[in-house]
């Protein structure tokens, strides 16, 4: 509509300022996560989590045991009863237990010897081998005794010398007195004649001694073990010059037949194996191994210490053992067993059968309509593997010794000692009547011998999946394995 505006009309237009500087550009904001992507991760991520949690449930389910599908007709309980516990038992006996100390101790050697040199010498002969078993007298080493064999010499001519002096004194004498009688000599020279004569014989003595001195010497040249025993590493070698004052002397030798055991017990036994080594007693030890398992050696308690170390409480006792083999090693650590006494005639029953409640030891006796019941007993002492008892059991009564751990005071069980006459053959269920045996059994003890057959509960099965046969119907059981297979439950 302003096609006819006339162009002189326009006024002109004032001219354009300047534009303002331009801004530096912002960084454009994010585009917020539509909400329709946001609910898709979230759903994402518990999709994820549901396929965890199924593939852990289906771990779970393949290991978990089956559970018991018997029929409870075919154990031969009633209806609406508890099923019998499957357990083993054993009778309570007379026997004896022996009382034994248990401690720790160290093979020490009754004697322990460093071969040292007495004379100072050029070793020239080395007469053992290291380890070397040597007895008292054997030759160990040779010093150079030329030295001592010149002074033994010099000895043996000035005794010549002073007695050849000591015989012309001696003739001098009796002429002297001779003369006197006829005071023909002054009485004073007889009498200095009488002196020179025991200076002589004085003089005579003193050779000897030096004699004796170095033939003492070459005796020490010769060396020679003063104990049996075995030889350690030898200290010093061949030709070297040896002295009295070497420190570590030329070998050790370590007496190990007979040998002891140091080992320390409590003060509390002192009074009892006091008692029996007062009495005339032999008390048997015997010497383990580090770990207590092998038998080293057996020997005898020989003697205690004189006082009782008030630091640990604690005293010293010896004992001996003829190490006729060599099974025991001088400082070797071991386990000391010290037989102090027998309790004879007790009441003993074996180890699994004594359980350990709150109200203390208790064990579970077997009645004679297959009932059990919690008996209280009082423990004694124990060996590896029977247990004393003082009382609450008479000898006769049956205890449990295995499958102990789901019985309650009168809980029915059934007494399986032995495997079954077919127990190599697999069983139908419900074929003997017996009771399945519960899950769970006490580990600590061994399992019964039937345990084994395919138609007792409580053992770990695995579920396997099977491809189906085609030929079976649907619903239809699998074909039989060589274990049959549970009935399904009523």
């Amino acid at each position: 509509m302003n096609e006819n505006v006339d162009p002189t009309r326009v006024e002109a237009k004032p001219e354009a300022l300047p534009s303002p500087p331009a801004r530096p550009a912002l960084p454009a904001p994010e585009r917020p996560t539509p909400p329709k992507s946001r609910r898709l991760a979230k759903w994402l991520v518990v999709l994820a989590i549901a396929v965890v949690c199924l593939f852990v449930w289906q771990h779970f389910e393949d290991i978990a045991p089956t559970p018991d599908v018997t029929p409870k007709s075919a154990t031969g309980a009633g209806a609406g009863g508890a099923a019998p516990q499957t357990i083993r038992d054993a009778e309570a006996v007379t026997g004896d237990i022996p009382l034994y100390v248990n401690a720790l101790g160290t093979v020490t050697s009754l004697a322990t010897v460093t071969v040292r040199t007495q004379i100072a010498g050029n070793l020239q002969q080395i007469g053992f081998i290291e380890g070397q078993i040597v007895k008292e007298g054997d030759f160990l080493a040779q010093i150079d005794s030329r030295p001592y064999q010149a002074t033994l010499a010099q000895a043996q001519g000035q005794l010549a010398k002073d007695t050849a002096l000591h015989q012309q004194a001696e003739a001098d004498l009796a002429r002297f007195q001779i003369l006197g009688k006829q005071d023909s000599i002054a009485t004073q020279q007889i009498d200095d004649q009488k002196f020179l004569v025991a200076q002589d014989k004085a003089a005579m003595a003193a050779d000897q001694a030096q004699i004796d001195a170095a033939n003492l010497n070459i005796t020490y040249c010769r060396i020679v073990a003063p104990v049996s025993g075995r030889v350690g590493l030898r200290q010093v070698d061949q030709g070297n010059y040896v002295q009295v004052t070497d420190a570590n002397g030329i070998v050790v030798i370590t007496q190990i037949q007979p040998i002891s055991v140091i080992f320390s017990t409590p003060e509390d036994n002192l009074p009892q194996i006091a008692a029996r080594m007062k009495s005339g007693a032999i008390l048997p030890v015997t010497a383990f191994d580090r770990a207590n398992v092998k038998q080293l050696a057996t020997g005898t308690l020989t003697t205690t210490d004189n006082q009782i170390d008030t630091t640990t409480g604690t005293f010293k006792l010896r004992a001996s053992f003829d190490n006729q083999d060599g099974a025991l090693f001088p400082n070797q650590f071991v386990n000391a067993r010290v037989l102090v006494d027998t309790l004879a005639g007790a009441v003993v029953v074996p180890n699994a059968a004594v359980q350990l409640g709150p109200n203390g030891n208790f064990a579970y006796v077997v009645k004679d309509d297959n009932t059990v019941t919690v008996r209280n007993i009082k423990i004694g002492p124990a060996d590896a593997t029977r247990t004393s008892i003082a009382s609450g059991l008479a000898v006769g009564e049956k205890v449990v010794i295995d499958g102990a751990d789901r019985l309650r005071e009168g809980a029915k069980v059934v007494v399986r000692n032995t495997p079954a006459a077919g127990a190599a053959a697999p069983a139908s269920p419900g074929a003997t009547g017996a009771a399945p045996a519960q899950t769970g059994q006490s580990s600590q003890s061994a399992q019964p011998a039937d345990s084994a057959q395919p138609d007792q509960a409580g053992q770990r099965q695995h579920k396997r999946r099977q491809t189906p046969d085609p030929d079976a119907t649907p619903g239809s059981a699998p074909a039989p394995s060589s274990a049959p297979a549970p009935s399904p439950p009523p």
